[in-house]
């Protein structure tokens, strides 16, 4: 094999990856619309990860206020930790963390369940029958994976605030009404969308990669171990860069609050 080949392997293959998802996306619009398949994703989704995803937004929120008001204390400027810390829970802390949750658990899920039906060859059994399997199977997820990835980020964003008021106030001697008044000194209403928005974004890139590569496993048993892996590893380091973009692109549309 030439090293063309070899180095033309990572594009081959996120290009497949673009087309599958242009395909999940233009099956959404043919009917009909699995919605028994749709809920049960869901409710299964947010089965796996809404425990998980409550414990790791306690740390998240700790984690974060002790820092944000490490650093102000520095500045002098302890009356706006409440407000730091709420912009680094809405905006980063809570659509990653959903993420990582959703990918780690419910993409992994998808993976495996893909990619058993693969190597039983029921997926083309389906093709055979005329049933198109992107739209029957991956629309559904992909949807849930969005759908729950949305209420995730909420629970976070809402516990990881709490977290932050209790460490802020009782480790730290922060008073509570200093805490709460700062939230709108530099928070604003769209930094709420934009976490909400990338937790949309972010719910989809893991849907559609679990369903990328559960739906191309092969070799067995071992293969779908492996596709499992994969969708772990690719979907970590696409939402990072689709974070980055993200928020790039945010900073240079909404202007910072002004005090």
């Amino acid at each position: 094999m030439s090293a063309l080949a070899v180095a033309g392997r990572p594009f081959t293959a996120a290009g497949r990856l673009f087309a599958f998802g242009a395909d999940a996306f233009l099956a959404l619009f043919r009917g009909p619309f699995q919605v028994r398949e749709f809920v049960q994703q869901a409710w299964f989704l947010a089965s796996v990860t809404i425990v998980p995803t409550a414990l790791v937004a306690i740390p998240f929120g700790a984690v974060i206020a002790l820092q944000a008001g490490s650093l102000i204390q520095q500045f002098g400027a302890q009356s706006f930790t409440g407000s730091a810390a709420v912009l680094a829970i809405v905006r980063e802390a809570g659509p990653i963390a959903t993420a990582l949750l959703v990918a780690g658990a419910g993409g992994s899920a998808i993976a495996a369940d893909l990619g058993a039906r693969k190597i039983r060859e029921e997926l083309d059994a389906m093709m055979v029958m005329g049933i198109d399997p992107v739209q029957r199977l991956v629309v559904p997820r992909v949807l849930a994976s969005m759908l729950v990835a949305v209420f995730l980020n909420g629970l976070v964003s809402f516990v990881g605030v709490l977290g932050g008021y209790f460490f802020n106030v009782i480790l730290q001697g922060g008073t509570p009404g200093a805490y709460l008044a700062s939230f709108t000194a530099l928070a604003q209403l769209p930094d709420l969308w934009q976490g909400m928005v990338k937790a949309l974004v972010f719910g989809l890139i893991a849907g559609v990669c679990a369903a990328f590569q559960g739906m191309n496993a092969g070799g067995g048993p071992r293969g779908v171990g492996q596709a499992v892996n994969e969708t772990v590893v690719i979907t970590f380091l696409l939402l990072f860069v689709a974070n980055f973009v993200m928020t790039t692109l945010y900073f240079q549309i909404i202007p910072a609050k002004a005090l």
